[in-house]
Parts: C-alpha cells; sequence; structure tokens
C-alpha cells in the first residue's frame, strides 16, 4: 500500500463505520487531507512524521481482510454468499481498485488451513497499542461481513469470539456489537420484527438484559452515545463540519433506548 494511500484507506473504513457509504466517502476526504500534508514533507519526513501511523494502519488494513478471508472458510468452503459480503465491505469502504486488490489478495491468504490467526490479531494489537476504538471496529467490520453474508454458522461465531479475546472484547460487548449490526441492516424504513423480538433487539443494541436497572440501562445508553459523539470523532481527525455522519450508529442507538424507555416508563 502506498504512503499517499493510507490516510484514505484508514480514513475510508472509520468512516464506513460511523456513516455507512456517505461517511466512507468523507472519511476518504479526511484521509486525502492528511495523506497531502504528509505527502507534502517528503519521503525522509514521511518516515518520521507517521511511520508508527502508517504501521498501526497497515496492520489493520491487511489483518482486517485476512481474518474475514479465515472466518469465511472456515468450515472448508467460502460460498458466492460470503465472497459477495467481503466485497460489499470493500465498496462501502470506498476503496480504489488498487487497494481492493490488496484487500482480496489479504482475503485469499486468510483462507489458507495455516493461516496463523492468533500470532496476526496479536500483531496487530500489538501495533495498534491501546486504541479500543480500533479493536471494536475491528470487530465491528468481522461481524458485518458474516451477518451480511446471511448466516451465522457455530464456527463463525466461535471464531468471532476467540478473536475478541484476543482483543479483550468480552461476551457482553460482542452480543451488543452483533445486536447494532442486525439493527443497522433493518434500515430506517424497515419494518420491526413484533414487539417482544423488538424489545429484546432494543436491550441487545444496548448491551444490557432485561432485567437491568433502569440506572444501568441509561449508564449503557450514555457509554455508547459517548463513542460516537461528534466530540470523540473530532479527535480522530475528521472535521467538525462532517460530524453528520456520525447520525448513521446514534439512530439505531436512539431508537433501541426510546424503544425501552416507553416500556418501563421512565424519561
Amino acid at each position: 500500500m502506498s504512503a499517499t494511500w493510507i490516510g484514505k484507506t484508514v480514513g475510508g473504513v472509520l468512516g464506513y463505520l460511523i456513516g455507512g457509504p456517505i461517511g466512507g466517502l468523507i472519511g476518504v476526504a479526511a484521509g486525502h487531507q492528511f495523506d497531502q500534508g504528509v505527502g507534502s514533507r517528503g519521503g525522509t519526513n514521511w518516515t518520521s512524521f507517521a511511520g508508527n501511523a502508517a504501521a498501526k494502519q497497515r496492520a489493520f488494513f491487511t489483518t482486517t481482510f485476512a481474518v474475514m478471508g479465515h472466518i469465511a472458510k472456515s468450515d472448508g468452503r467460502v460460498t458466492e454468499e460470503e465472497i459477495r459480503a467481503a466485497r460489499g465491505v470493500m465498496h462501502r469502504m470506498q476503496l480504489t481498485p488498487e487497494l481492493t486488490r490488496e484487500a482480496i489478495a489479504h482475503f485469499t491468504a486468510g483462507k489458507d488451513a495455516n493461516f496463523p490467526l492468533t500470532e496476526s490479531v496479536t500483531q496487530m494489537r500489538r501495533a495498534l497499542g491501546q486504541r479500543r476504538d480500533l479493536y471494536r471496529a475491528f470487530i465491528e467490520i468481522q461481524m458485518e461481513a458474516v451477518v451480511s453474508s446471511g448466516t451465522m454458522r457455530p464456527q463463525d461465531r466461535d471464531l468471532l469470539w476467540g478473536v475478541a479475546q484476543l482483543l479483550d472484547i468480552g461476551r457482553v460487548e460482542l452480543v451488543q456489537i452483533e445486536a447494532l449490526v442486525r439493527a443497522q441492516r433493518h434500515g430506517p424504513n424497515q419494518p420491526r420484527r413484533d414487539s417482544q423480538a423488538a424489545i429484546a433487539e432494543a436491550y441487545g443494541v444496548l448491551g444490557v438484559e432485561a432485567t437491568a436497572t433502569d440506572k444501568e440501562v441509561k449508564t449503557a445508553y450514555r457509554r455508547l452515545m459517548n463513542q460516537h459523539h461528534p466530540d470523540k470523532l473530532v479527535a480522530r481527525g475528521l472535521p467538525e463540519s462532517m460530524m453528520n455522519v456520525a447520525k448513521e450508529k446514534t439512530r439505531e442507538i436512539n431508537a433501541a433506548y426510546d424503544l425501552i424507555k416507553g416500556q418501563r416508563g421512565f424519561a
């Protein structure tokens, strides 16, 4: 991956996670601004200025698609649905043709029976340092690919759980990630299932049990909203004028919270 495309790639990844296809485009644009700033410094200064960032971004990019391929091949074969799901993720990240070819190559490498899953994820974690936001982003992308394929097989779930453990993501958070990914796939205008199932899904989105206290529900909601708050996104490098892309995820979090509030009758 050339240096001048690194910012666009990770900007596209984070933009995709924040706001779907539109967020991906905005993320790429923000990354482009970063690339221009880095490129103007020349090759030697690039290494000193952003070498560490480049290592983190490459580790995230390569491991994302290699692990995606490994999970897809976990039952011995990769279905057309799984291939479409992987390409869908690449498309939503707004990858260039060059980067799409790289992503496919990493996906293919991950399908090898001897792919070192634990070593690869551990190395990525070492490169990312203590960026738990990126750990979660990584798991969200893997979950999106599996859910988009249409079938969550037992081996898929086991592998996702194994990878999550390597990144210190607990089972409760993993369940919450799955619920949020599935809720997003409904789309804003899609009818939900029956009310009982909708309530169960809402608790899953917030990552709490139906037996949780009102205080616990409110705390979970505030924690999730804080993770997607515009100020946090500004800290990641996106311009304030583009913060509306956070609506893609906060919409489902707010909808889940409102549903639970209505059921429980608290303000």
